[in-house]
């Protein structure tokens, strides 16, 4: 009797330390379901600049350009780089002119393969094969017909924007290119591609970099311009009468 009493004890025991366990074990267990949830959380809640969802990569298109933009090929991106710099540094520093340069380059290359092909005749080697120069067709279709898309798409955005629809929409435009034709004042349209080219080469690859530092940085910038936005819009674009387009539509 005895031994079965202590037998029942230490079964009792165990069903206890089992629930105890038990207990622990599925309370770690939604403890570290709830902790794999808030970072799922943080992450959705996440402020990204310009509300973008993808990487930088996939942003700007996620091929070869992209790659050249965001230095994954270094040698390519340090070589487009160099050579826009030569051609800004020829233009504006140098003051040379286009029309020169082609025909300085022209005389350059004919020169060198006119005396090539002559000198091989003294020295018993065959002349210079010079290869055939041609532009393909297809390329520069597709070059064409993106270019045609975008400026309809341009056009038809500003349609949208002098229809009268979307007054912040408007604002923005006008400002942008006040300050476009204040840049404009201070440098011309080379030295002005030639920033835009540079800045297209730092300002992706910086961000991509330092993404999780500036991300905070522009939202707190955002909601300030947002409550900005809110008071000039309380204070002034609200009292501003508007012509009844929606009557129109009737």
């Amino acid at each position: 009797m005895a031994e079965h009493e202590e037998t029942k004890g230490e079964s009792m025991m165990e069903k206890v330390a089992e629930k105890i366990h038990g207990g622990d074990s599925s309370s770690s267990s939604s403890s570290s379901d709830s902790e794999d949830e808030k970072p799922s959380e943080m992450k959705a809640k996440i402020f990204r600049l310009f509300g973008r969802e993808k990487p930088v990569h996939k942003v700007f298109g996620g091929g070869k350009p992209a790659d050249v933009l965001l230095w994954r090929n270094k040698k390519i991106s340090a070589g487009a780089l160099g050579v826009a710099t030569a051609i800004w540094v020829l233009f504006e520093l140098m003051e040379y002119h286009l029309l020169t340069l082609v025909c300085h380059g022209l005389i350059l290359v004919l020169a060198v393969l006119f005396l090539w092909a002559n000198a091989t005749t003294f020295i018993n080697k065959s002349p210079p094969r010079i290869p055939e120069v041609y532009i393909p067709e297809e390329p520069v279709l597709q070059f064409a017909s993106a270019l045609r898309l975008e400026i309809n798409r341009a056009v038809s955005v500003l349609r949208d924007i002098a229809s009268g629809r979307e007054l912040k929409k408007f604002l923005a435009v006008i400002a942008g290119l006040w300050v476009l034709s204040i840049v404009g004042t201070w440098c011309n349209f080379l030295t002005l591609f030639y920033i835009v080219f540079v800045l297209l080469h730092t300002v992706p690859v910086l961000y991509e970099k330092y993404e999780d530092k500036i991300d905070p940085l522009a939202e707190k910038l955002t909601i300030e311009l947002k409550k900005q936005y809110a008071v000039f819009d309380a204070k002034v674009l609200s009292k501003i009468p508007r012509g009844p387009l929606k009557d129109k539509k009737h």
